[in-house]
């Protein structure tokens, strides 16, 4: 198998790649191909990387315990009554967490926002747990990656 390129699942820079063996029978192989070349994969180690890449990522949310940044799309009826303030106050006590956010009006009073976040990802499932309870909101995803964003601000430097 020839090593991933780039596009594959993110690589820390200088961390090793390193090769495997796996076994598998046959029509997997087959079905693993087809989805190469479905998708436009350059080789097949650039597929089974994305895939392991997203148990991994799915395995950390489930665990609660790493610091993860991602989205929550959610779409609302921002007609209903109170439901923007109880939208942005949710956000508010979460600013921590909330990185940024934005509005799409859709058709007949519909909304669809999208909400940048980072932090635990159980704690980001609660903010998404509770968004979606609002009344109004129609549906509600958390989507995740252990892929962080950098630092947003220096902390200062202690004055000697």
């Amino acid at each position: 198998m020839a090593r991933p390129n780039s596009s594959s699942a993110p690589t820390p820079p200088g961390d090793p790649l390193q090769r495997m063996s796996v076994t598998i029978p046959d029509s997997l192989l087959r079905s693993l191909d087809q989805m190469v070349a479905e998708r436009g994969f350059e080789n097949r180690s650039q597929a089974v990387a994305e895939l392991i890449h997203d148990r991994v990522t799915e395995h950390q949310q489930a665990t609660g315990t790493a610091v993860m940044a991602g989205s929550i799309t959610l779409f609302y009826d921002q007609t209903k009554n109170n439901l923007l303030a109880q939208l942005a106050e949710l956000q508010r006590q979460h600013v921590a967490e909330v990185i940024s956010s934005l509005h799409v009006q859709l058709e007949q009073n519909f909304m669809m926002e999208v909400i940048l976040v980072q932090g635990p990802a159980q704690k980001l499932k609660a903010i998404t747990n509770a968004l979606v309870a609002c009344k109004g909101v129609k549906s509600c995803k958390l989507t995740l990656t252990f892929t962080v964003l950098p630092p947003l601000h220096q902390k200062p430097s202690p004055k000697l």
